[in-house]
């Protein structure tokens, strides 16, 4: 019953009956078992369930109600392993120097054409004032007027965050999308004694964006090419597919959009769609091998116009099985190479979960590589 769920003891229905009687209080027993009761007009501070039972329980006496531990009557929230939650994501980027921020869904219509000139905004009926006017297609736009604002206020290394709905379309086919959105400004790392004030740039923005692309498991199945976006760089820009799909974008701010803006050094900014990014695979268990691993590590000479994916993907379709990582730890453009071609350094490792791999095995694992680079994208070990 209610009472013993607010209590934590039972009382006789007659008891009940008597205590609320006492009161003044007119008890009457319904059909289906429930009580009906009247109260007096001077009694207006009883005029709900709990209120009764309140009473009760000062007639009944506080000093002889038990002392029980409160009982949750909640039911497991089950979880997909599969799938990443929010605040896991929030964490991640927490611990990458990042701080979150919340910013308003409508901006300025002269701010959502500078981020997506040529595309409609969805205007509001009633403002809350002429630059609040638009709902945003982007997150972009507050995070780089958070920006904004802290730059004019020294600070010079700002790393921010931000989950949200984006709107595109109008009322008759509004999309609404949740978002994940970033702004990086200033200097590589934290200042401090034992590092330099080197300024950040693409890379290390990228590896931010392939850590959250990782959360779930799936970092495999997403591609970075190079793209194109209205408000981004020409030549600093990736367009972030998985299975064909467009899940987001990241790059550095047009030079004409930072001078319209006032921005007086590089900034960058990725955007992904929210969805995507949680939705991974089922972690699987590999035994750990006991036998030692053999590496590899290759130059190779490829046309700059060749993007070190298309040679990762072609590495790992011939590495055989065994591969346990593959990694580009050095591109090169200058000096000694053909201004028209580029040098990439590939590292890869085996291992074998029973036995010892062979150099015979390795060598010609590594053949087969090098052949189908050169034949697939005219790539050629450096010499």
């Amino acid at each position: 019953s209610r009472v013993e769920q607010m209590l934590g003891l039972v009382i006789e229905n007659v008891e009940i009956e008597r205590l609320l009687t006492g009161l003044g209080l007119a008890v009457t027993t319904e059909a289906d078992g429930q009580w009906r009761v009247e109260v007096p007009s001077h009694r207006f501070d009883i005029s709900l369930e709990v209120d009764l039972i309140e009473e009760l329980a000062r007639l009944y006496g506080y000093n002889r109600l038990p002392v029980r531990y409160p009982q949750a009557r909640l039911a497991p929230q089950a979880k997909a392993e599969a799938k990443g939650d929010l605040p896991e994501l929030r964490r991640l980027l927490v611990a990458r120097g990042y701080q979150e921020a919340i910013t308003y869904s409508f901006i300025d219509p002269k701010w959502f054409e500078l981020f997506s000139p040529g595309a409609k905004p969805l205007l509001l009926a009633n403002p809350i004032s002429n630059d609040m006017a638009a709902m945003r297609a982007s997150l972009w736009p507050g995070l780089v007027k958070a920006l904004q604002h802290n730059l004019n206020r020294q600070q010079d290394r700002v790393r921010m965050f931000e989950s949200g709905l984006r709107f595109v379309g109008q009322l008759d086919g509004l999309k609404q999308e949740p978002m994940l959105a970033g702004v990086v400004c200033g200097s590589r790392l934290p200042e401090g004694w034992a590092q330099g004030r080197d300024a950040v740039d693409f890379f290390d923005v990228k590896a931010d964006v392939e850590a959250v692309l990782g959360f779930a498991g799936a970092l495999g199945e997403f591609t970075f090419t190079p793209g194109q976006h209205p408000a981004l760089h020409p030549g600093q820009t990736a367009r972030i597919e998985r299975d064909g799909r467009e899940v987001g974008f990241l790059g550095a701010i047009h030079p004409e959009l930072s001078k319209t803006l006032g921005l007086d050094r590089p900034v960058f900014v990725f955007e992904l769609v929210l969805a995507e990014v949680s939705t991974g695979r089922l972690p699987k268990f590999h035994e750990l091998s006991r036998f030692p691993e053999v590496r590899r590590d290759l130059a190779l000479l490829a046309d700059r116009d060749v993007s070190a994916s298309a040679v990762l993907d072609v590495i790992r379709e011939n590495a055989g099985e065994w591969l346990t990582d593959l990694r580009l730890f050095d591109v090169y453009q200058g000096k000694g190479i053909d201004p028209h071609r580029k040098s990439l350094a590939v590292g890869l490792t085996w291992q074998h979960p029973s036995r010892t791999l062979n150099d015979d095995e390795v060598n010609a694992t590594t053949l087969a590589i090098l052949t189908s680079l050169e034949e697939r994208l005219n790539a050629t070990l450096r010499k």
